[in-house]
């Protein structure tokens, strides 16, 4: 039941600080989902490849992630606002996005036993939707409840240790494939329409990670009460009736100006998840761009997995000192440098002599990667009205979601017209979106920044 009444303010009191361990148990089902995300990332293209889809026709298939993200984070974010059970008002959410989302991993990489209803390809790409959106409501609360339980001075660290678990899944679930293949004897079947036996077990193991975590997550960490709320310094109670449309329409300013900044990040990521394993295929491995089931192109797939691991291991370790770093520096400077660093390491791709030298690319990129997951959101925080950080942060997944639902119209035209089919040159251009978003940092204004002297 959502609170009602003018607006007031209590002062009587404020959240009070966390211990480390609650802020690590409130994000551990992070790990979960960024596990599940990392496998879908690493290896949807590849299973969708291996079912038969072309280069340029990648992007198509991928929209059905950000469109679902674009219609569902805004309603999860709004519902999740006034939904009050005896769960709390975010953990309902968890609970019924990891149920989903597992699903989506056991089903995706087995949607060649589904052919005799549909093509493998279609089956495949509606699972990956049912996947993505499931993702999208167990992350999307996450996101809010560590607004809703972290005062200001404990919200940077907040994020950043979701950063840092973030990284640790994502890590696991980048290496998996390659680790079940090359320690664990798992099969890479050359079979046209094969997906190899390695990545249906990753996607597996991935799904029973995500239900653990999240249920962990769930049964540690207890939410604030609506009249607890009332009691912080930070709550709110309004007397409004506001739909989602009007919510937009009164964004703050900072959110707006977060929201260039996120539009030209995420063009960017979209752009190396899409099309990664066919660049390296064709720009290391030296793969014909008709290559998409030989043993060399499964060996392009792992390593992938594997400089994806590096890079998200990379954002993990820096997660942890992002937050003495946007204390001295700002966190403003703190993501424009994240950002200008993960535009070197995807444009260095091109100039790589061999694949161990995606090694070194992948730090810059880890650098960004862990910057976006915590700098705007803790820099959005600031910003948003308390009994609203539901559905605002639902409204911020729009400068993450257009971008990509853009990218996927005309990245796939872009590599076949423009680019010769060479999906190296899509890198490229997501590098070059990582400068624009490094310069459209500066002009962000940080209501409630404090930083030290950097002497």
């Amino acid at each position: 039941m959502a609170s009602s009444g003018s607006i007031s303010k209590n002062t009587s009191s404020k959240k009070p600080n966390l211990s480390t361990a609650a802020i690590w148990n409130m994000s551990l089902g992070f790990l979960g989902i960024q596990m599940g995300f990392a496998l879908q990332n690493g290896n949807a293209s590849r299973i969708l490849l291996n079912f038969g889809a072309d280069v340029h026709q990648l992007s198509w298939f991928w929209i059905v992630a950000p469109l679902t993200g674009m219609i569902v984070q805004p309603i999860i974010g709004k519902m999740s606002d006034n939904t009050w059970t005896s769960l709390g008002r975010r953990r309902p959410f968890f609970l019924v996005g990891a149920i989903l989302a597992a699903l989506g991993l056991f089903l995706m990489p087995n949607a060649g036993n589904f052919t005799k209803y549909l093509p493998a390809l279609w089956v495949g790409a509606g699972f990956l939707m049912i996947m993505d959106a499931s993702f999208n409501v167990a992350m999307e609360p996450f996101r809010a409840l560590v607004a809703d339980k972290l005062n200001s001075a404990q919200r940077t660290k907040g994020y950043a240790i979701q950063t840092a678990l973030i990284g640790i899944g994502a890590v696991v679930g980048s290496w998996l494939p390659y680790i079940l293949t090359n320690w664990l004897g798992f099969d890479t079947p050359t079979a046209e329409g094969k997906v190899p036996s390695n990545v249906i077990w990753s996607f597996i193991i991935g799904g029973l990670v995500l239900l653990g975590t999240i249920i962990w997550t769930i049964s540690t960490t207890p939410e604030y009460s609506p009249e607890q709320l009332k009691s912080f310094d930070e709550a709110e109670e309004v007397n409004e009736s506001s739909n989602i449309l009007s919510d937009i329409l009164a964004m703050p300013k900072t959110m707006l100006q977060l929201g260039v900044v996120q539009f030209f990040s995420w063009f960017g990521l979209f752009s190396m998840w899409v099309y990664t394993t066919s660049a390296v295929a064709q720009h290391i491995y030296g793969l014909p761009e008709s290559d998409h089931s030989s043993v060399m192109f499964n060996k392009a797939g792992d390593w992938v997995g594997i400089i994806f691991g590096v890079y998200n291991a990379v954002s993990a370790v820096f997660a942890f000192i992002l937050p003495s770093i946007a204390k001295k520096y700002g966190r403003k400077k703190t993501h424009a440098f994240s950002l200008i660093a993960g535009a070197v390491g995807l444009i260095s791709i091109y100039f790589a002599p061999n694949e161990n030298f995606l090694l070194l690319s992948m730090v810059g990129v880890g650098i960004a990667w862990g910057s976006i997951l915590a700098m705007p959101y803790a820099i959005l925080g600031g910003a948003l009205p308390s009994h609203k950080i539901g559905v605002y942060m639902g409204i911020f997944n729009l400068f993450i979601t257009i971008p990509q639902i853009l990218n996927a119209i005309v990245g796939g035209l872009l590599v076949k017209y423009l680019f010769g089919g060479q999906a190296i040159f899509a890198l490229i251009l997501g590098g070059i979106c990582f400068l624009i978003a490094a310069i459209s940092v500066n002009f962000v204004e940080d209501k409630d920044e404090i930083v030290t002297t950097a002497s």
